[in-house]
Order: C-alpha cells, then structure tokens, then sequence
C-alpha cells in the first residue's frame, strides 16, 4: 500500500463507520470493515509520519492522562428554562410573542446525558470542552476522538463550536453493568451517569470500550449565512453527524403539544434516554432580538416529561455517612423498573423526614424518578401494611466509627474527625483554597496518601516525611519536598482559616472569623451563652461547636501546636462607604476572582455571607447567577451586577 491507496483507504474505511454508526445502514461487512481496518494499521506502523489525523485508528484511546486542564468556551453554554404542563408552555409562549413575530419553533429530543462542546477549526476538531459551568469546562479532547459518531474532520473550514450531548444507548447501558457485574464493580445507577463517567476517563481506552455516541443539538460560536435554526442543524447533521430520532417545525402551541404527546408516548421505544422536548425558535434573528436572561436563552425551553412514579417495598434502611460526618438514611427498595433504569435504593433525606412521613421497614411505598440520580419515597401506603412493619429508631453511635453523634433534629452527625468515613474528606477540605490552601494536597494526593496508609487523620500530613513520600508510587523528589514545603509554609496560619479548617458543621469562612475576633484560640473554652450572644451565631451554630470541642478537643489542641495559628490585630475603624456594616452575598462568575472581590469588601467594612436571607442588605451577582440571585429577587433585596458594583466603588 502505498500513501495514495493509504488515503483512499483512510476515507473509505470512514465512510464505512459513518453509515455504521450515524446512519445505522452498514454498507459492508465486519469482515471487510476489519480487513482494511487493519491494513490501515500496517501501513501506519511503518509511516508514523503520515498518519492522517482522521485516520479511524486515532480513534483508540490508550493514554492515562494526569488529570483535565480546565477550558473556556468561545461563547457561552447557556441552561434552558424548564416547563412541565400545557399552562407553563402557554405562558412561555405568550412573554416569546410579545419580543418578536415568530413564525415557527423547533422540536426536538432533549436527551439525558452529559453536555459536551466541539471546536473544529480548519475542517479539524482541535478541542471537545465538557459544559462545567457554562463558561469553562474540562478539556476531554483525546476521549472525545474516541467517539466513533464524533468526525475527526469536516467539510467545513471556517471555526465552528457544535454542541450536544454524549448518550449511552439502553442496550449498551445493560452490556456494560453485565460487564461490572462479571468484575465485582459497583452497577451504574442510569446511562445518564455511565456516559458522564466514561466521558472523564482519565484512562481514555476505557472511554474508548464504552461505545458513547454524540448526538448535536445546538451551534455556539460560527459565521454561518443560514437564518433558521432548523436549516443550519440539517447543515451540521450534513457534516457527518447522528440526526435525532425525532424532530419536527411547528407553527402553534397545538403542533408542538402534538410532537410533545407523541415524543412522550414513545421515548420507551428510543435507544437513548430522553427527560423531555426542547423547543427553540427557529429564527436566528428573532433569537439575537428575544437575547437572554440571567440564567437562560428567552427564546428555547425544556418541556419536560411527567415524572415516573412507581410502586415499591422498602426492605431495609441502611446508614451512609457523608463527607461532613452528616449521617444520611438511604432505602433500600426491591428492585423496581423506572423508566428504564432498575432502582433499588432511594434517599430519605434525614430522619426528621422519616418520620414526618412515617416510613417503615416493609412498607409498600410509592417512589418518584424524575431525572434523579437516586429516586425518592413520595408516600407511604399505609393500607397495604399487615403487621410486618417495623419503625426505624434514630441512630445514637456511628455506624462506622462507633463514636456519639450529634443529634440536631434534622440533622445527625459524627463529629469524630478520625472516623474512617470522614477522614479524606476532612483532609480534603483541611487542605482547600478557603481553609489552610496547601497547595499541592488536592483529592488524588489525599486519596494516594490514605489508601497507602500513611495517613490516617488530618494529624498525620505534618508527620510526613520526604522518606515516606519517596516509598510511594508516582511520588519523585520534586513533587514529594514541594508538598513538604506547602505543609511547613501553612504554619502560623490566620487564625481564623484554622477554625474554618475543622469542618464544624455550620461554621464557615463568616461564623471562623467572628470566634476567631471574639476568643481566638481559646473558642475551645466559650460557653454556649459567650457563643450564642456573637452577632450571627445562633443557638444550633452553638450547639455545633460546642459538641464538635467536646469530642475532638485533644485533636483541636495538637492541631494548633503543629500550626501555630495568629490572632489578628484589632481592627482599625473603617471610613464611611456604601459597604460599610452591610451584608453582602457574592454569586455568579465575574471579571475577577471573587476571593479578590471578598476581601476587597471586607476591607470595606461588609460582611460577606454565604446565603439569601430577609437580613441580607445586597447579592452582587455576575453570570450565571442562579438561585440566590433568583431569592434576592423574590426577598426584594437589593441587587447589583458587578459594574453597578464597581460605580459605587467609584473604580
């Protein structure tokens, strides 16, 4: 084979996994697909050189990546707003009319899966961005070239992002819990969660075997001449693209309640999972006129579908304990179809909710899928019970540890910080940007450093040694004596990033700085009326700490004596501004860091808090603001973006 027949190959063999693949329409045999297949692969082993970029076996994933770098899309990746009834649909309807004459909407599956964006620049994809916050996201692009439905190349030059959504089929879904079955893993929960998890494989021939498909629902960043949404789709799919199973242009609120009715009646029979119908206008400039809201395009919605209820028995209650310590009561159900998905557990939140709706061991229940990871008992049937129920006590000790909890009510929690369940994620958040900030202690380093059992508890990072670390595998002498100085250099810490660090339950970044000015380190000796008379301490804020002390106050003591923890100074009375003495929350992304925003304020004289209440004097929000701007608006607290901000700073 010379590289002429080597291209033609390339290109042949291309067009066999296109109709494979997005087409669903062989045009030839495994046999003759694996033959040229392989061909291809002799060539290239002897010409390393002249690979072709869109060679199918630059498909095959075999590199373990360190980790994903983060990635900024061109333009932003917006959420949709939902609506779940024929009158949410009317009134979306009627605010779309009144921005511009629309003339017709496009329908189309709205898959359950995980959001990926592509960057194709010159004919080539040079970027696959999962959708983080809309912004920013991880970069997946070697994963993503590992997706057969996914073109290496297009006939396209000019830079164009192209968005969908990356879907595990049903019957793929059930060959690969076989195959975690088979190997003693734990089962996926849904295809929604196994594609998410294939997808960020650092390992990419696992994302690889997984047989993921991408399928196209919208357009980012492009200098597309076409002036309907449906038109420029039919371009996309043109390039080589799946086409959804289902789409169609409607002129009136009765044609989409048509293709919404029909869509619902029949996303049993798909091969992906779908959780509703997107509705866009199908207008370019009618969608450039409508704009977007805070949080959402005015122009598209999600219509949801009804939620899935079914009938179950609860056959045990069983106790997780979370990464706070808080103690969750998780069902264990008999196994029950949902829409697709076998459930055999379902959250009960707490055990205040346990009670309130009286769930017992045996009771035949009804549970609620809607798109949940973990269904929920909405009801208790109460006329099917025979005698054989058995009510659920409130647990003393913890299930792990053994130690007391701290009963609150709705919430119980282990406050013993050496619990094996805790102990990663209390080194985790010890170790975080807004406690101690050692810079080199993230998750997998914790992970790697518990799981080899060098340490144990929060106690043992300050008895690392670069001996021990050199014992371990992937630790070189560079890396290990950098952690070593990140520990050493969080020594006389602020005082109040030290109490922050513990973890208590209820004391953030706010309640650490008002002990810390208050007690300094001598919190551990507040009583509960010093506590509860601090501005913004209430009584189970006080409880909290209270009881975390009692139980760890020989931990808290040694802690100290390894980080020597500063008191500040007193404060120096602030100049009158429009901050002063103000409750502030921050929310949304903004020009820049919001830690620098924060302290910008302090400095001010604000108080910057962490949630919406009635007490709360402003939110300063960017984009992508979310519910506590949404709650700011609701409580008619006042609320300023960051140029508005900024003005009043007079910067």
């Amino acid at each position: 084979m010379n590289y002429q027949e080597y291209e033609k190959a390339v290109i042949e063999l291309n067009n066999y996994a296109y109709h494979y693949y997005v087409l669903d329409n062989p045009i030839t045999t495994d046999e003759v697909y694996d033959k040229l297949y392989h061909h291809i692969i002799e060539y290239e082993e002897k010409n390393r050189e002249q690979i072709l970029e869109n060679s199918p076996t630059q498909r095959v994933g075999d590199v373990v990546s360190e980790g994903f770098n983060k990635a900024k899309h061109k333009s932003r990746m917006w959420s949709l707003e939902d609506v779940f009834n024929e009158d949410d649909l009317q009134k979306w309807l009627t605010r779309v009319y009144k921005f511009d004459d629309i003339v017709t909407f496009y329908c189309e599956p709205k898959y359950d899966g995980a959001s990926l964006n592509l960057l194709y620049e010159d004919g080539k994809l040079t970027q696959a961005i999962t959708r983080g916050d809309g912004v920013e996201g991880e970069d997946i692009t070697q994963n993503a070239k590992t997706i057969k439905t996914i073109p290496l190349s297009i006939e396209y030059k000019e830079a164009i992002e192209i968005r969908g959504e990356v879907v595990i089929f049903k019957a793929e879904f059930e060959r690969i819990n076989e195959d975690r079955v088979k190997n003693g893993e734990n089962l996926f929960a849904n295809p929604r969660n196994a594609a998410a998890g294939s997808l960020r494989q650092l390992d990419s021939s696992i994302t690889a075997n997984r047989n993921l498909v991408f399928l196209p629902y919208g357009i980012g960043e492009n200098t597309l001449d076409i002036s309907l949404l449906s038109k420029r789709m039919e371009f996309i799919y043109s390039l080589g693209f799946k086409m959804p199973p289902h789409r169609r242009l409607c002129e009136r609120f009765e044609d989409i309640e048509a293709v919404y009715e029909k869509m619902k009646d029949e996303r049993e029979s798909y091969e992906m999972m779908l959780d509703g119908m997107v509705v866009k206008v199908d207008q370019i400039e009618a969608q450039e006129n409508m704009g977007y809201t805070v949080k959402v395009p005015r122009w598209a919605v999600a219509y949801k579908f009804p939620a899935v209820e079914k009938i179950t028995t609860v056959r045990d209650i069983i106790l997780q304990v979370g990464r706070s310590g808080v103690i969750t009561p998780v069902a264990i159900v008999e196994p029950t179809n949902i829409d697709g998905v076998v459930v055999e557990r379902a959250t009960l939140h707490n055990f205040d909710e346990i009670q309130r709706k009286d769930i017992r061991i045996n009771d035949k229940v009804i549970i609620l899928r809607s798109g949940d990871v973990i269904p929920k008992i909405i009801k208790v049937l109460e006329l099917h019970r025979d005698g054989t129920q058995r009510e659920v006590s409130r647990p003393k000790e913890c299930p792990v540890c053994g130690s007391e909890l701290l009963d609150e009510g709705a919430l119980i929690k282990c406050q013993n910080l050496t619990c094996k369940a805790r102990v990663v994620n209390s080194i985790i958040y010890f170790a975080s940007k807004q406690c101690l900030n050692i810079d080199g202690l993230g998750d997998k380093i914790v992970k790697a450093l518990f799981e080899s059992g060098l340490v144990e508890s929060v106690e043992d990072i300050f008895s690392l040694t670069l001996e021990k670390l050199l014992a371990l595998d992937g630790f070189k002498e560079k890396k290990s004596q950098n952690l070593l100085d990140s520990i050493e250099n969080v020594k006389g810490c602020d005082c109040w990033r030290f109490i922050n660090s513990l973890g208590i339950e209820h004391i953030g970044e706010v309640a650490s700085k008002t002990l810390c000015s208050a007690f300094g380190l001598l919190f551990v000796d507040a009583t509960k009326e010093q506590l509860i008379a601090l501005e913004g301490i209430g009584e189970e804020m006080a409880e909290a700490v209270l009881e975390f002390v009692r139980v760890n106050h020989e931990h808290i003591l040694r802690l100290q004596s390894f980080l020597l923890p500063v008191v500040p100074a007193p404060k120096v009375e602030v100049l009158e501004n429009p901050f002063k003495g103000k409750s502030v929350v921050l929310t949304g992304s903004m020009s820049q860091p919001r830690d620098e925003i924060k302290k910008m304020l302090e400095a001010l004289g604000a108080k910057i808090v962490g949630s919406v209440s009635k007490k709360t004097d402003m939110v300063i929000y960017g984009d992508d603001a979310g519910s506590k701007y949404d709650k700011a608006v609701e409580l008619g607290v006042q609320t300023l973006d960051e140029d508005e901000m900024k003005e009043m700073l007079d910067v």
